[in-house]
């Protein structure tokens, strides 16, 4: 059993809680007990329960913690994820696909893990596929992160749309969002990363019942500032999550270091 952590402090951002913690690995022992306990509590209540699980950098230690909690019956758990680079095939080293099924279905055996197909050969057909699986059951958990621009998925700031009347659609990618994933090791370079993407939209992420959002690290510290101390825009896409009372946001000592009100 992992040993929960506190947070240093806590305040909130108009409807957002926010738990600051003194390290990523205090943060990350913290939030995944929480998912872990409302994870019980769900199945407990209703038999089954539906996800939705962001990849990255930020949540490899979050999901190895929680998934070595054990205590869950991930068997009654159907998964989804939140985006899928164009093109890409399932077994690229950066494909999401891969990052879940490696770090997530391999270790728990859910019920069903509905992957998003980047390298569908009809991409606005496999939108209204992941659609309808979204719509056929109230989800009940989103858990995720905050990119280097403020993007949530790959909601990024020229497309973010905070009533998109879509539920997954196609993206062009920011040229931050592009370079983040090179800074992270996932491509030797801007033109080897796909310009395009399927993504959740920020509607489909925010319908979950509960929403856990973490963002560690120094280098998140400009888009926490600005999410938190910015205006709610679509500038900061992350910054809708202020208006959403369901949600709890998960951060760090270093990532929010530039904050100044708080």
């Amino acid at each position: 059993m992992s040993e929960t952590r506190q947070p240093t402090n806590t305040f909130t951002a108009d409807s957002l809680p926010v738990r600051i913690y003194a390290s990523e690995a205090d943060m990350a022992a913290d939030v995944a007990q929480t998912v872990h306990d409302y994870l019980v509590e769900t199945l407990s209540r209703q038999g089954e329960a539906a996800a939705i699980l962001a990849t990255g950098n930020s949540q490899i230690q979050f999901l190895k913690t929680l998934v070595d909690l054990g205590g869950i019956d991930w068997s009654k758990m159907t998964l989804f994820h939140m985006d899928e680079y164009l093109g890409v095939d399932e077994n690229h080293t950066a494909c999401f696909r891969r990052y879940m099924r490696e770090r997530v279905e391999n270790q728990v055996n859910p019920k069903v893990f509905h992957y998003l197909g980047g390298d569908a050969p009809e991409p606005i057909a496999e939108c209204e596929r992941y659609e309808a699986l979204l719509k056929a059951q109230p989800i009940d958990l989103c858990c995720m992160g905050v990119g280097e621009n403020g993007h949530i998925a790959f909601n990024d700031p020229p497309v973010a749309n905070f009533e998109d009347k879509r539920l997954v659609k196609i993206v062009e990618l920011d040229v931050a969002c592009r370079m983040q994933q090179v800074n992270e090791g996932h491509f030797p370079d801007l033109e080897a990363v796909p310009k395009y993407a399927l993504t959740l939209t920020v509607p489909a992420l925010c319908s979950a019942k509960k929403v856990v959002c973490v963002a560690p690290e120094s280098r998140k510290a400009k888009a926490v500032q600005a999410m938190l101390e910015g205006p709610v825009s679509t500038k900061c896409p992350a910054s809708f999550l202020r208006t959403q009372s369901q949600a709890t946001f998960f951060v760090d000592a270093d990532s929010t270091s530039l904050l100044g009100k708080f």
